[in-house]
């Protein structure tokens, strides 16, 4: 899956930490999304979506071959 986590973090100045702290997981975790190497769960991926008032689509988007 991809996403634009990183691009929205980077918009609004945010470090991966103040993100994670703001989600309530790890740093390593929000690297680990940003990065591809973890899909995040619904749950998660509606609170990301929230944090950023913006929708899941908006966000995550599945990878095309």
């Amino acid at each position: 899956m991809k996403n634009r986590l990183k691009v929205l973090r980077a918009e609004r100045n945010w470090s991966q930490q103040a993100l994670a702290d703001e989600l309530g997981v790890s740093r390593q975790s929000v690297n680990a999304i940003e990065t591809g190497r973890y899909d995040p769960s619904l749950p998660l991926a509606f609170q990301i979506a929230e944090v950023f008032g913006l929708a899941i689509e908006d966000i995550f988007s599945r990878e095309q071959d």
